[in-house]
């Protein structure tokens, strides 16, 4: 288990990694800037849009793959949110109540882009899984290439909601209650998305984990 995660940590993050979860600080400044939002203080959502788009854009990325999806993800997460602003409940977390509209949007444009490869089944992406392994004993940077690819294909044979639990966990280092809030499940179904997403992820990479 530790070496797929190393594998996946290895090779799907295009951006700084960290933990997204927010201190109390930025929890109690968070509400205090929902508050002046719902005022109608534009400059307030302006500073919640700067302190929150980087993460949801690490998000998005980990759910698509495609840096133009996320950029479009990122905007229409913070106009959803921006829209039901009034619906936020202030005892709540805003950065995981904004995850779970980010998780929403992701999920939607999944679901879209598996239709439309289904229809498309000779999709390019297709044969990746099929090229040659190049092993421990090649080019460094081309073994690296074949993992994303493996990883990447990997992810996309999840079903959104077993991806987005994926990520959530050993990407975002959430808890289960946390990512049962975030997907607006509960805690015992969240955890068995992850379950699946795992067990599923381990039998696509076996093939190259078993000749590290």
């Amino acid at each position: 288990m530790i070496l797929l995660s190393c594998l996946l940590l290895f090779c799907f993050d295009p951006t700084e990694s960290g933990d997204l979860r927010l201190n109390m600080s930025m929890e109690e400044n968070d509400i205090a800037a929902v508050a002046r939002a719902r005022e109608g203080d534009g400059e307030a959502f302006r500073l919640l849009v700067e302190r929150h788009s980087r993460s949801i854009f690490r998000l998005a990325y980990r759910l698509t793959g495609s840096e133009q999806d996320s950029e479009d993800l990122v905007q229409e997460t913070f106009m959803r949110a921006f829209r039901k602003l009034n619906s936020f409940e202030q005892r709540a977390n805003f950065g995981t109540w904004l995850y779970r509209i980010a998780v929403n949007c992701s999920m939607d444009l999944i679901r879209k882009r598996r239709i439309h490869e289904q229809l498309h089944e000779e999709d390019a992406d297709c044969g990746g899984a099929g090229a040659p392994h190049n092993g421990p004993n090649s080019d460094g940077r081309i073994y690296q290439i074949e993992v994303q690819q493996r990883v990447r294909s990997a992810l996309k044979d999840l079903s959104p909601l077993e991806r987005a639990a994926f990520v959530l966990r050993h990407f975002e280092g959430m808890s289960i209650e946390e990512i049962g809030d975030a997907l607006g499940v509960r805690s015992s179904a969240a955890k068995h998305s992850i379950f699946r997403a795992v067990r599923k992820m381990r039998r696509a990479l076996e093939p190259i984990v078993s000749q590290i």
